[in-house]
């Protein structure tokens, strides 16, 4: 696993100790945070799938083949 740039050697206990600072800050305001956090992937994930099905729309309409003109 490639360690991130600013945190070269982050063990388990580095991790409690962040974990532990941050609810200290947040406290009660965690959950709702989380919560905010999760509804806005959420809803990143939507606005790309959206855009992916109209890229596959438009793949596919310029496939199919035009009928011949007379």
């Amino acid at each position: 696993m490639m360690p991130l740039a600013f945190f070269q050697n982050l063990g388990t206990t580095e991790l409690i100790i962040v974990a532990f600072v941050s609810l200290l800050i947040f406290g009660n305001r965690l959950p709702s945070v989380m919560r905010s956090l999760g509804k806005s992937v959420t809803e990143f994930k939507k606005g790309v799938s959206g855009i992916e099905d109209e890229i596959d729309q438009a793949v596919t309409a310029d496939k199919k083949p035009s009928p011949p003109t007379p």
